[in-house]
């Protein structure tokens, strides 16, 4: 192999895929990136056996070829290289040479047929939405996913394809998220599917505003191509719970409040709360809440904002996390709050396409 290209190509293509690259792995090949030349492009591939990233750039090729490093050493080299063109061609003994100015280093690796291979995916169902509308998607609902190994299954983004509408659903059994959005005429896979939340983080990451998404699915893995991009992931096995069943249906006493000043009042009574006191409390009234905090050993917060509200008076208990993270990323400078019973989940709802659910915690 023997190449030349511009550092700054080849890092932006580093960063793409060196996220998931395992430093604990007992597989040493893990910690390596995967690097080939051939048909006037550089492709590089990590993989941790779970998710694969392949991200391919042009360069001008000498001699093809490929060979695994070091990704960690890799990536720090490049990264102290002069601001010039690149040159970096490999020995017979699996040694890599990386020439810039009057740079020279000179990295052992490991051959192409040692690094494992990543499937194919090969006449499967494909289809193509705007990598927009999957990204903001992804944006909200993600925090929703569990993060407990116990409950696996809800370690992951349930993707259902249906009439043209994706729909993504995530639960942690405290909160839920549920997102639809148009997907374009394609072949979609008959049953739904959980892509891990590893593989969510990176698809926000590296998803784009503007193109198409490519999703292809074979049973137990999904691809997705971006561009020059492709991710490829294993899918979490098992039946995700049925979600339609805990939500509650349309109320029709409704609390509507600026999301902006919710969201500032919610976290200024967040900064006295606690590990062993996680709940703000929020008094709702006819036309204002009360948002307060009050912590014996710590002290007091309390914030009054006007709201439009005739139905019962209650005081309810939430984590503030759990509403500012929904709060952060709501669309809408205006929102509608349901609010059932003390005891009851709250829900915000926008049109037919999202549902916000959260479970109220008990105010000690």
């Amino acid at each position: 192999m023997e190449i030349k290209i511009l550092k700054t190509d080849l890092i932006k293509t580093i960063q793409t895929v060196q996220n998931i690259i395992s430093t604990r792995s007992n597989l040493p090949i893990l910690a390596n990136i995967l690097i080939e030349a051939g048909n006037n492009n550089l492709t590089l591939t990590t993989t941790d056996l779970d998710i694969g990233i392949i991200s391919t750039t042009t360069s001008e090729i000498e001699e093809e070829g490929a060979l695994s490093v070091p990704a960690k050493r890799f990536n720090e080299i490049i990264k102290e290289l002069p601001e010039e063109e690149v040159l970096i061609s490999t020995m017979k003994n699996n040694s890599m040479v990386i020439k810039s100015g009057k740079c020279f280093f000179k990295i052992l690796g490991l051959p192409k047929e040692e690094f494992p291979k990543l499937p194919e995916f090969i006449n499967k169902p494909q289809l193509t939405m705007e990598q927009s509308v999957l990204k903001n998607m992804l944006n909200m609902t993600h925090f929703s996913i569990s993060h407990d190994e116990t409950r696996y299954i809800l370690n992951g983004a349930l993707f259902l394809f249906k009439d043209n509408k994706l729909t993504i659903v995530t639960t942690d059994g405290k909160r839920l998220s549920l997102i639809k959005g148009d997907v374009k005429e394609n072949i979609p896979p008959e049953k739904p599917f959980i892509v891990p939340a590893k593989t969510v983080y990176e698809l926000i990451r590296i998803l784009k505003d503007e193109n198409n998404v490519e999703i292809v699915f074979n049973g137990s893995q999904v691809k997705f191509r971006i561009d020059d991009t492709i991710i490829i992931s294993r899918l979490i096995e098992g039946e995700f719970p049925n979600y339609e069943q805990v939500i509650p249906k349309e109320s029709k006493e409704k609390l509507t409040i600026q999301r902006e000043e919710f969201l500032f009042g919610v976290r200024r009574a967040s900064l006295l709360t606690t590990q062993d006191s996680q709940s703000i409390k929020i008094d709702i009234l006819k036309n204002k809440i009360i948002i307060s905090k009050s912590n014996p050993n710590i002290g007091e917060a309390r914030e009054e904002i006007e709201v439009a509200y005739k139905g019962p008076e209650m005081t309810i208990g939430f984590n503030p996390v759990y509403l500012m993270d929904v709060l952060k990323v709501l669309p809408r400078d205006e929102l509608e709050l349901e609010i059932f019973a003390p005891d009851k989940p709250a829900v915000i709802r926008i049109e037919d396409w999202y549902i916000y659910l959260v479970l109220p915690m008990q105010l000690g």
